[in-house]
């Protein structure tokens, strides 16, 4: 403040009630620590229109861990013999 930069908490507070309260203090919901950080994290990437690239890299990265030896060979096109 004494820069002269304005403080921008009415900002911060309509931005934490949009991406916090209105999605995690529904009725009835009871959350964990970490499936709260989780869901933020996820919306976070949808309100900033970066769910495509989100799930790109998800299903890259699920790829890796599920198929972590497809590196160690390589894919050829085997020539079909047509022998009759």
């Amino acid at each position: 403040m004494a820069a002269g930069y304005p403080i921008a908490s009415v900002v911060i507070e309509g931005a934490c009630r949009h991406v916090v309260k209105d999605r995690l203090e529904r009725t009835g919901m009871r959350w964990t620590v970490a499936g709260a950080q989780a869901m933020l994290q996820l919306r976070c990437i949808a309100i900033n229109q970066q769910w495509e690239d989100f799930t790109a890299f998800r299903v890259r990265r699920e790829s890796e861990r599920l198929y972590p030896h497809t590196t160690l060979y390589e894919v050829e096109d085997w020539p079909i013999s047509q022998t009759a």
